[in-house]
């Protein structure tokens, strides 16, 4: 377990106890929603998300006339934001499957990277421990990327698991400050 000393924020202030249980019984709520009505909440939470691109790619442009460093960057993440965020919002239903796609097709191509990197470590002197993981990453990957609709169709279970183990540590670990 995580003493005080790891929940600290900036400044070395610790983040409240109570601040702690209310992320964990946020994550409990949403990871039961998962498991219990998976399309549904999967739904809400990508259109929450498609609400949060729309505004943070507003801010991001904002952020232009105050900082004007990157400022092509700020402006193609501005821009890119709002397209999402509008896209998702529009079509939420075409989106809830599309996003968990997309985001199993970029977890099964950083499976293929992470892999292959592993198994040069391993060449070059890293050890048995290196090629097994990269050998893993790889099959995981190859695996994710041979249907990612139907690796995107699991993903709310998945989440909605961890959500639920996740929200459950962080109660404890809230009572454990207090």
């Amino acid at each position: 377990m995580a003493t005080a000393e790891a929940l600290q924020g900036q400044g070395g202030k610790t983040i409240p106890w109570w601040l702690v249980l209310l992320e964990g019984i946020a994550a409990v709520i949403i990871g039961v929603l998962l498991l219990a009505e998976p399309r549904m909440t999967i739904t809400v939470l990508i259109w929450i998300m498609g609400i949060y691109w729309f505004v943070s790619g507003i801010f991001s442009i904002i952020s232009i006339f105050i900082d004007s460093s990157a400022w092509g960057w700020k402006l193609f993440i501005g821009i890119l934001g709002i397209l999402a965020g509008l896209v998702i919002m529009r079509h939420p239903l075409w989106s809830s499957f599309l996003v968990p796609a997309v985001a199993v097709i970029v977890l099964g191509i950083q499976g293929l990277i992470i892999g292959v990197v592993r198994l040069i470590q391993a060449f070059q002197g890293e050890g048995w421990g290196a090629g097994i993981l990269g050998v893993l990453s790889i099959i995981f990957g190859i695996v994710l990327l041979a249907n990612p609709f139907i690796a995107g169709l699991t993903l709310p279970w998945v989440l909605g698991i961890f959500a639920v183990a996740g929200g459950i540590l962080a109660i404890i670990m809230a009572f454990r400050l207090k």
